[in-house]
């Protein structure tokens, strides 16, 4: 297979997942590239997600490193042998390459879990509040940049069809990104997404006693089986991936304390009524 020049993200995880499964077996990149009779470059380019690898081939390393989840190997096959051309292609090279990353993982994701605690979860906002939020961006960003960004998420947010439980705090709510109409808006907006039936929202106030386990926003994706799952955190300069074992399982932890200090959803849409009219 020729080399690639950028792996995504999922290339790029399905390289992680067999090193990993290596790894655990104990066995050198040299052994596993005599068991397969092949190069110690070639297995070193797989494990870098530089190189594809054939079902056949991948079938055969996860038995010679013991492998015995066999929904985590077909898994791994589907990622391998899958060629979707998703619609975020069209953005490559005109947004970086965490928003394509992102919306990779929303079209293979099963479920989605978020934690709010300034803004807005990217795939309920509303177009203005999308555009607030990007307009804050320093170095400030060119009208074309700005809407490539808002009509990126638009597009998220229309495909995005897995079950999303989302968790916003008090302040991601009355912070003004954009003037008083816009606020009213995006809180309107979250009273109507929050009715469908894939999505739960709650929402923790600020005098809720145990804030403390909500203390900075993730967004949580589930993967076609959970050893695939994937924690997206914001950085300055965009989001970055988690996906090691103990990570995972801490967040998942964290995130159902989270849910347990939080409202009710029917609790959180009377909370979000109420401010509301606030405003």
């Amino acid at each position: 297979m020729p080399t690639r020049r950028e792996p995504t993200a999922r290339q790029l995880r399905l390289a992680a997942e067999l090193r990993r499964l290596r790894e655990a077996a104990g066995l050198t990149a040299r052994q596993a590239a005599a068991m397969l009779g092949v190069s110690n470059v070639q297995i070193s380019q797989i494990e870098a997600g530089l190189s594809g690898v054939s079902e056949q081939r991948l079938r055969r390393l996860a038995s010679h490193y013991a492998c015995t989840d066999d929904e985590l190997v077909d898994a791994l096959v589907e990622m391998a042998t899958d060629r979707t051309k998703g619609w975020w292609e069209g953005y490559r090279g005109l947004l970086p390459t965490p928003f394509l990353d992102l919306a990779e993982l929303d079209h293979h994701a099963i479920h989605q879990q978020d934690v709010a605690i300034l803004y807005v979860p990217g795939l309920l906002q509303t177009e203005n509040y999308a555009r607030a939020v990007f307009s804050s961006r320093i170095p400030e960003l060119t009208d074309e940049e700005l809407e490539l960004r808002v009509r990126h998420r638009l597009t998220r947010q229309a495909r995005a069809t897995f079950p999303h439980k989302v968790v916003i705090h008090e302040s991601a709510l009355r912070i003004r990104v954009g003037d008083r109409a816009a606020a009213r808006a995006q809180l309107a907006h979250l009273l109507e997404v929050s009715e469908a039936d894939r999505i739960t929202l709650r929402v923790i106030p600020f005098d809720l006693d145990g804030f403390a386990r909500a203390s900075s926003t993730m967004t949580y994706v589930g993967g076609a089986v959970p050893n695939l799952d994937t924690v997206a955190r914001d950085a300055p300069h965009g989001a970055f991936l988690i996906d090691s074992d103990a990570q995972l399982g801490a967040y998942r932890t964290r995130f159902r304390r989270i849910e347990d200090v939080s409202l009710t959803p029917d609790r959180s849409r009377d909370f979000i009524h109420r401010l509301t009219k606030e405003l």
